[in-house]
């Protein structure tokens, strides 16, 4: 008798620790956040007037970010999958359609980073047809900003989230924090030349999921 209950112990032993072993650890998504990061900023002002003249303008490039290694780059690797996201003033474009070689696509989630905890089945994300359509609409208050002419400011939108199909295929959540240096939008009665300076730089937080899922 004895020896049957050991027996049978032994065995549910054996069955506990392989499945302990079979069970594959799942490591948390964490929110990262992106100072200061350039995007086309500004070099000089066209000559003349406005509408016509005294337009900002950069060098017309954008910059590259990637959102599994968390780093910039380069822009000699823009035609790679190598990165997810770019930005160029207030346009931000996704590795997708005729933006890049790679798998991604875009749409924008109106609601809280926080409460985005799974992207839905349904969801359609949208591929590069530059200049005609974007993956994140480019324009005041038709995707992640609006301009105020009168103050000449660019505010991120509460509420939107930049949700992100990576270069290779995997999802990211993205929120837009400030759209000037240091994080700190200027002040209303700031000079033109403050907000031009000190404008096209980046911060925001994102959530990149590594397993492939869309869950976060």
């Amino acid at each position: 008798m004895k020896k049957i209950i050991y027996t049978i112990f032994a065995f549910l032993l054996f069955a506990a620790c392989t499945k302990e072993n079979n069970t594959t650890k799942v490591e948390p998504v964490v929110s990262k956040t992106v100072k200061d990061l350039p995007a086309d900023t500004i070099i000089g002002i066209t000559p003349g007037v406005p509408p016509l003249g005294g337009m900002p303008f950069g060098a017309g490039k954008y910059t590259f970010y990637s959102l599994e290694r968390g780093v910039i780059v380069p822009s000699t690797d823009s035609a790679t999958n190598k990165w997810d996201i770019a930005f160029r003033g207030t346009a931000i474009i996704t590795n997708s359609g005729n933006g890049g070689p790679g798998a991604g696509g875009g749409f924008v989630f109106v609601g809280l980073f926080e409460d985005l905890k799974t992207i839905h089945s349904d969801s359609t994300f949208r591929t590069e047809n530059i200049p005609t359509a974007y993956a994140i609409p480019f324009g005041s208050n038709r995707g992640w900003y609006v301009y105020d002419g009168l103050k000449n400011l660019v505010t991120p939108i509460p509420g939107r989230v930049l949700v992100i199909r990576t270069a290779t295929g995997k999802f990211a959540k993205v929120e837009i924090l400030n759209y000037y240096k240091g994080g700190v939008t200027p002040a209303a009665t700031a000079s033109d030349n403050v907000k031009m300076r000190d404008q096209r730089y980046y911060t925001f937080r994102y959530s990149y999921q590594p397993n492939g899922s869309k869950s976060f």
